[in-house]
């Protein structure tokens, strides 16, 4: 049985091969969500075992972004040349593998190559994972892509859950992440077979071809404007999240006196409302495109954020916490489905530059309400997220399909 497509110009269904794809998809980024909370969750052991101090940390952590942003641009261009599904399912399996390492460093020097190695392969399957994504998108010709996210924040959820399980039990750190990586090579080899092979109208063995006889570079044809206002926006929506996953427990913790149990329930309000939201997005951008939802997405995250720097209380603080959450959920989802729609040719590049900077920004962000914070005040810091906001809503018409292009790939089946 199929399902007809919703919104498309042709008589196109969705069939099994489609539907398999989709649940492929969603294992990957649920597998890299519960793979990145095993390092997450396992810092303070990791910092402990290694010694590092505080600022070496944030030194690697630094190491680590800058490594995922190579791991990114690499990607593009393998993308680019043989599809996405290829680059998903070796970077899964790296990544399961290199999850070991940053537990079985034992000084700062074998940490700093482990994470190095890590970001590498969680970069390369950012991108990868999230041009796959694209590809089952457009074949279902109506949105999906918040979905898969929100299928990132519940295999973060697990990964956490399950780290605290092991570590209250007393298991070995070394053999917790070994089982979980274990889990993550199979995992990774049962989705392979779902994902989508490059898509027979892609013209790129054209476009690598003429790139290697230096008659042309891989953004022609591309809108480049549109492209770097692309970049922007999702250095823009990521600097705003970063700020909630560093800043919002300390902020209520500072700000009220609180203990730091209340304050842990502020983030935990944040990721709680920014992953539920995330499952009803889709149904959302489908009735009034993704330019709304990028435009009210973004006033409802600053409306938020401002209820938190101004509220009377814990209770008001960990609320605008909570809508700031459910403001931000689908916006990112809707920036990665407009790079990946800017071009056939070199969607994969367009998506490394775009979710590369949109990294950027998610380290970014962190270090300027620091810096803004140690001048002034924690909450006049966090104004910087108000107004990476207020660049979004302004910016939202950069993510309308572009038009003149049916010749070069099937309709996205999306009205604006």
């Amino acid at each position: 049985m199929t399902e007809p497509r919703r919104g498309v110009q042709r008589d196109v269904v969705v069939g099994s091969a489609e539907r398999r794809a989709r649940g492929s998809v969603i294992v990957v980024f649920a597998l890299n969500g519960f793979l990145a909370a095993m390092w997450v969750a396992h810092i303070p052991v990791i910092t402990e075992r290694t010694g590092v101090s505080h600022d070496q940390l944030g030194g690697l952590l630094l190491l680590l972004g800058a490594s995922a942003f190579v791991g990114m641009q690499i990607c593009g261009p393998i993308i680019d040349r043989w599809g996405s599904r290829p680059s998903t399912v070796v970077a899964a399996l790296v990544l399961s593998l290199a999850i070991l390492a940053p537990v079985s460093a034992v000084n700062g020097a074998t940490l700093a190559a482990a994470m190095a190695g890590f970001g590498f392969a969680n970069g390369a399957l950012d991108v990868s994972m999230n041009a796959q994504a694209v590809q089952v998108e457009r074949a279902y010709g109506r949105p999906i892509m918040s979905s898969f996210h929100g299928f990132f924040s519940v295999g973060s959820l697990i990964g956490s859950g399950v780290v605290a399980v092991t570590l209250w039990l007393d298991v070995g750190v070394l053999t917790t992440v070994a089982v979980a990586g274990l889990v993550g090579l199979l995992v990774a080899a049962v989705a392979a077979p779902g994902l989508l092979p490059r898509a027979v109208h892609d013209p790129v063995p054209d476009v690598a071809s003429a790139e290697v006889a230096g008659t042309r570079r891989w953004w022609t044809g591309v809108d480049l404007r549109r492209l770097v206002l692309l970049a922007a926006v999702a250095f823009a929506l990521m600097l705003a999240e970063g700020t909630a996953y560093d800043w919002s427990a300390l902020h209520v913790v500072e700000t009220f006196g609180t203990p730091e149990s209340i304050g842990a329930i502020a983030f935990g309000a944040f990721s709680a409302a920014m992953t539920v939201s995330r499952f009803g997005v889709d149904a959302v951008a489908a009735s009034v495109g993704p330019i709304a939802v990028i435009r009210w997405g973004a006033l409802i995250g600053m409306a938020g954020m401002l209820l938190a720097v101004l509220a009377p209380s814990a209770g008001w603080a960990i609320l605008g916490w909570t809508v700031f959450g459910v403001g931000l959920a689908g916006l990112i989802p809707q920036i990665f489905t407009a790079a990946g729609n800017l071009t056939a040719a070199s969607s994969g590049r367009a998506i490394s530059m775009v979710v590369g900077c949109g990294y950027l920004g998610m380290l970014a962000g962190p270090a300027v309400v620091g810096f803004i914070s140690d001048r002034s005040t924690l909450s006049v810091g966090l104004v910087v997220a108000i107004v990476a906001l207020a660049f979004a809503a302004a910016a939202a018409g950069v993510v309308r399909a572009p038009t003149g292009h049916s010749s070069d790939r099937p309709s996205r089946g999306m009205t604006h």
